[in-house]
């Protein structure tokens, strides 16, 4: 990325976005990859990791919200979560937003993303950096599952970066095997696939190593703007049933038991039933 006034976002070879910077605010290269920071004009602040846009300010209560919300409020019962990247600290954030959680381990590879996030992107995380039911570890993730005891989380939410480089290990069959192994009875695996429309194999690859160890699997939809190419798929993989077995009343008692109703900006129980009826050209993406 040049350090001029735009920035290119390098995802796609052929077709992308740009933003127009008013200031930089940290550049650094980690062990594991690039990291850029920067003022925009439109999106506030914007996370970048190997020039792909990670999150912004403006639209990163979508994605949070629904790789959040939907697993916890589907599962019904979850105390127990653990996180998988989401160095930024926003799923932590919405996930001890819901005070029916007991327990939240996050882990994230690059210690540099959270130290970098927490000083420029403070919003992003509030005080879930503090909160006591909070585990936060710089380390391997897919080490940390596999040490993890049988049955230990009720919810595992993966937020990675696409499947190359540093989040590649993250979509291989040996973590869907220990992801089945660590959760419990009625446990819930959610990740984000991509955008189909550009990123369709992401999807179905996914959706086939899950189909391996979970007996039910799905994917559900968010449209966060600067996740170019139309909707973002949401994977998702259960032991005991479907995610999308509940009415939007169900899921608005569970939300008002958790202490979230009318307190967000994208996910409303209507919202959360909705997000399961894809569109043609997604659906053909699951396995049958």
């Amino acid at each position: 990325m040049a350090l001029d006034a735009w920035v290119n976002e390098s995802l796609y070879p052929a077709w992308g976005q740009r933003f127009r910077v008013k200031r930089w605010l940290a550049r650094a290269e980690s062990a594991f990859q690039d990291i850029a920071i920067f003022e925009s004009e439109t999106h506030g602040r914007v996370l970048m990791l190997d020039g792909v846009v990670q999150i912004t300010e403006a639209d990163e209560f979508v994605y949070q919200e629904m790789i959040v919300h939907v697993p916890l409020l589907a599962h019904g019962a979850a105390e127990r979560v653990l996180i998988i990247g989401a160095g930024d600290g926003g799923v932590l954030h919405r996930v001890l937003a819901h005070r029916t959680v007991s327990r939240a381990v996050m882990v994230e590879i690059d210690g540099e993303v959270i130290r970098l996030a927490r000083a420029f992107l403070p919003d992003i995380g509030g005080t879930a950096w503090e909160d006591p039911r909070a585990e936060v570890i710089v380390g391997d993730g897919i080490a940390y599952v596999r040490e993890a005891p049988d049955a230990s989380f009720d919810v595992m939410i993966v937020d990675s970066t696409d499947p190359i480089g540093v989040g590649e290990v993250l979509f291989t069959d040996a973590f869907y095997a220990e992801a089945a192994r660590v959760l419990s009875a009625h446990g819930v695996v959610v990740n984000q696939c991509g955008v189909p429309f550009m990123q369709g194999e992401e999807l179905a690859e996914t959706s086939r190593r899950r189909q391996r160890f979970f007996p039910h699997v799905g994917a559900y939809v968010a449209a966060v703007p600067t996740y170019v190419g139309g909707f973002m798929t949401l994977g998702w993989a259960a032991k005991e049933s479907p995610l999308a077995a509940h009415t939007p009343a169900e899921i608005r008692a569970r939300a008002e038991a958790a202490g979230i109703l009318g307190k967000t900006r994208y996910w409303t129980p209507e919202i959360h039933t909705g997000a399961f009826h894809l569109p043609p050209y997604i659906a053909a993406l699951l396995p049958p």
